[in-house]
């Protein structure tokens, strides 16, 4: 096995034990998953940071900071889509062979939009927060975003024993 071979493997095993570990599932099309774990590689070499392989970085970690793996669209596209736009990672459903990955529209917004506050609607999210704040109710974890997380990063509970917080 050549050692850009041996560093494909040993980022996968680590991504997949993370991944696991938090109650997230890699896509078990391994050839294609190690294709984009060679990706993140790269991006990584190249910028200095782990950029979505997917999508096209800027250089500048600073502006790229939402597409850093795992991007921060990750939750929204796994529970809309089951599957993250680059299809690294997949819910279980997915994992299990029980549902088809999909074709999965970008979430990114445009450049000129990146970083600019997102406005609630009205009444929808008190304390002037862009996005609800979700409680699991086994063991408390709070995270604000605009859907629970399939499964809980701390209890590994699934995202129907979480509740809206705030």
């Amino acid at each position: 096995m050549s050692s850009n071979q041996d560093r494909i493997e040993r980022e996968y095993a680590l991504l997949k034990q993370q991944a696991e570990a938090a109650g997230y599932h890699l896509n078990p099309d391994l050839a294609f998953t190690k294709a984009l774990v060679e990706g993140l590689l790269i991006n990584r070499e190249r910028y200095g940071y782990p950029s979505c392989p997917c999508r096209l970085a800027s250089g500048v970690q600073a502006e790229d900071r939402d597409i850093i793996c795992p991007c921060d669209y990750r939750d929204a596209d796994l529970a809309e889509y089951g599957s993250c736009y680059c299809g690294l990672y997949v819910s279980a459903e997915v994992a299990q062979g029980e549902k088809r990955i999909s074709s999965i529209p970008e979430r990114r917004p445009p450049a000129e939009q990146r970083g600019a506050a997102i406005p609630a609607a009205p009444g929808a999210v008190p304390f002037g927060l862009s996005q609800p704040v979700w409680r699991c109710r086994v063991c408390g974890y709070l995270c604000a975003r605009g859907e629970p997380p399939e499964t809980c990063p701390i209890c590994k509970v699934k995202r129907d024993r979480f509740e809206r917080f705030i």
